[in-house]
């Protein structure tokens, strides 16, 4: 397929090679391998976010990075400084990157396993696999401080102790265990799974596009193929920190939130001159839609959080924004229906009592849930009739008895101030 009719296709998992038309013109989406940039490759991003794009960049649920607003005449000489500097995908229809991890793997003293290895194992024994869909994905959680139960990948492993890996499938309740692995055997069990699903699509017996929809007996046949031991609920942990300093034992580590993942060319600039200044040089993509700075001493934290604050990052882990999830929304998104971030701020406005509580808000432009694939303790979802479908304690793949308007929903949530407000504030779906 010609690059010109890749930039016309729309609805599938982007990349650089294969951008797609959005609202705000092309959206061109950076895979690079778990996340990680250097601080050069961070500020040349950022200066042809502005030169070739509309100045505006994305961080993703899964740790990727969005140049937007880019025109059909510049795209071609972006295309060519991207590959230029190896930051473009490889050529073929499957996955852009497989493996999504934490952005503490390889520095969290408070891993299992070497979660960055085993990632790259699973690269390359199953990046490969024809008929995987793009947008299908495994995501490596080495059992540290960062988890990552809400990403919605198709397969999860979980490091359950130095040699025990196990595996996860997404459900709307949270993750469904399926079975254990020895670690040394995991990349090969990874590569049975995938190539399974991958067996059924091509031979018909399944049209769903992702592991996490397939039914339960198929599910089960695939974990018979990679002969994984019995599963255990591995032990519930904290959920990830979403900013704000992380403590590595001799060292710190900076984890910067932006609102809605939403990234100017000149802040990322700007955090490409603090990796350099307070850090190791390096910026990591973290799934939380936030810029995590590695290995920074502490005589430099202060300075460092002082000059993010002022910049318009968030750096404190109680900051009620932290609460708030929303896409692009229109008109940025071709697909999106409703202007969601304008809604989220609204409501945002008019609630933020309930949003200091804790209580998490997702606000989506349409049903594809892009920012947040995960449950939230309320999901709006919009309508073509401008209208948000309402989802307590649920995600976007979930059927709705009710929708409102924005005005309906704000009556309704700005007296609250606890979550057990929230949860009888929508009795209809209690039904």
């Amino acid at each position: 397929m010609s690059a010109q009719a890749d930039i016309l296709r729309r609805g599938w998992c982007p990349g650089v090679r294969r951008p797609m038309t959005t609202g705000d013109g092309l959206l061109v989406r950076l895979h690079p391998f778990a996340g990680r940039l250097s601080a050069d490759q961070a500020g040349r991003v950022a200066q042809a976010a502005r030169e070739y794009g509309n100045g505006h960049l994305d961080i993703t649920a899964r740790g990727n990075l969005q140049i937007r607003g880019v025109r059909e005449d510049t795209y071609p000489t972006l295309l060519a400084i991207l590959e230029r500097e190896g930051m473009a995908e490889p050529e073929g229809d499957g996955p852009n990157r497989l493996t999504v991890l934490s952005p503490l793997a390889g520095i969290d003293p408070l891993d299992r396993c070497n979660a960055l290895a085993l990632a790259q194992d699973i690269e390359n024994a199953a990046g490969a696999i024809d008929f995987l869909p793009a947008k299908f994905f495994v995501a490596i959680d080495g059992g540290g401080g960062m988890p990552l139960d809400a990403v919605g990948a198709d397969l999860h492993l979980l490091a359950r102790d130095e040699d025990s890996i196990a595996f996860g499938i997404s459900t709307s309740n949270g993750l469904h265990w399926i079975g254990t692995s020895r670690l040394s055997r995991t990349p090969d069990a990874v590569h049975t799974i995938l190539s399974g699903f991958a067996d059924l699509a091509r031979k018909g017996i399944t049209e769903v596009r992702r592991l996490r929809d397939l039914g339960p007996d198929l599910v089960q046949e695939l974990a018979t193929r990679a002969t994984l031991d019995a599963a255990a609920e591995p032990p519930r942990r904290a959920a990830a920190p979403r900013a704000g300093i992380l403590s590595l034992e001799s060292e710190r580590a900076v984890l910067l939130a932006l609102p809605f993942g939403r990234c100017s060319a000149e802040q990322l600039l700007q955090a490409a001159d603090w990796s350099e200044r307070f850090a190791s040089g390096e910026i990591r993509l973290s799934f939380t839609r936030g810029l995590l700075l590695p290995r920074i001493a502490d005589g430099y934290v202060p300075a460092l959080i002082d000059e993010a604050s002022r910049a318009g990052f968030i750096t404190e882990a109680d900051d009620a924004r932290l609460s708030l999830v929303a896409c692009p929304g229109r008109p940025d998104c071709g697909s999106a229906l409703t202007a969601a971030p304008a809604d989220a701020v609204r409501i945002a406005e008019s609630c933020g009592n309930l949003l200091r509580q804790g209580a998490t808000l997702h606000v989506s432009g349409c049903p594809k849930g892009c920012a947040h694939p995960g449950k939230a303790d309320l999901t709006l979802v919009g309508r073509a009739d401008g209208r948000y479908d309402v989802l307590p304690d649920g995600s976007t793949r979930d059927a709705s008895v009710l929708d409102l308007s924005i005005d309906e929903i704000m009556l309704r949530l700005s007296p609250l101030n606890t979550l057990d407000a929230l949860r009888s504030a929508f009795p209809e779906h209690r039904r």
